[in-house]
């Protein structure tokens, strides 16, 4: 979705205004001011520190920006929630414009080192930053199992009992994940239910040659699935093996792609970042 696919058509020409940038609309139209509205997930807070370093290079819009930010949220916020509840109204400072600027180049950067460092910072005009950042070094995989944050609680849930992806992949369900939307859970559950040693027993076979783009057969293969737990998967679980010792894993953090060689790992106990 682009910013212009909520605009209405100008009643002038007609247009929707859709190959515009909306620095250009926001003068054209004469914009008096910008409001930004985030909550503290972590892909509001990334989005939050991308625009930011945008809007910082153009003086119009940097002139004109305000920040809103919520404790809650806000996809699906109730009108009344945003009646009754308390709403941080915040002038967006140079110093702001400054911090989203480090924040963004260090969550783009080769190694997760510099988001590590922003942990011992403050950011006054951005009180949701350093959480959601711990947040999502908490997705490293971690120095005893191999796994990161939501896929240590997929483990959890199944091994209560939780045996049907719809339970576990609903908004606001059980898995209650901050970093991950509900089309992402899909991959990360394959990832730990294929490799030589899967974690998890019970995913429909016929996902492995379902094209990419096909989400209807996805959708129908993940409902069809009844999940369990292998013996090495509860081994995993109880922290007496290490998945990535016998998985490889190739994915991207950021700036920084995941490699069985080039692992890094987020020890939670110690908030602290281990090095491959």
């Amino acid at each position: 979705m682009r910013w212009s696919d909520l605009v209405a058509r100008s009643p002038q020409s007609g247009l929707a205004h859709k190959e515009l940038g909306l620095v250009w609309f926001c003068k054209a139209y004469g914009v008096e001011e910008i409001e930004l509205w985030f909550d503290p997930t972590p892909s509001n807070q990334l989005q939050l520190i991308w625009i930011l370093d945008y809007l910082r290079s153009e003086p119009y819009a940097a002139e004109r920006t305000r920040l809103r930010q919520v404790d809650f949220d806000l996809l699906g916020a109730h009108s009344a929630r945003l009646r009754d509840h308390t709403i941080r109204q915040l002038d967006v400072t140079e110093f702001d414009f400054e911090a989203a600027a480090i924040a963004w180049e260090a969550y783009r950067s080769p190694t997760p080192e510099l988001c590590f460092g922003l942990l011992s910072q403050d950011f006054p005009g951005l009180p949701f930053l350093k959480p959601a950042m711990e947040e999502l070094l908490a997705e490293l995989p971690s120095p005893i199992t191999g796994l990161g944050a939501t896929e240590t609680r997929l483990l959890e849930l199944i091994a209560e009992g939780h045996n049907r992806t719809k339970e576990l992949f609903q908004p606001g369900g059980l898995l209650e994940t901050r970093v991950f939307d509900q089309w992402e859970l899909g991959p990360l559950l394959e990832g730990l239910a294929s490799g030589p040693m899967p974690a998890i027993a019970g995913l429909d076979p016929k996902l492995a040659t379902l094209a990419a783009h096909d989400a209807r057969g996805h959708n129908a293969a993940y409902r069809r699935s009844r999940l369990s737990l292998t013996e090495f998967g509860k081994a995993v679980l109880e922290g007496r093996e290490d998945f990535r010792r016998h998985n490889p894993i190739r994915r991207w953090w950021g700036g920084t792609l995941l490699t069985s060689e080039r692992l890094w790992r987020w020890d939670r106990a110690s908030r602290s970042l281990v090095a491959p």
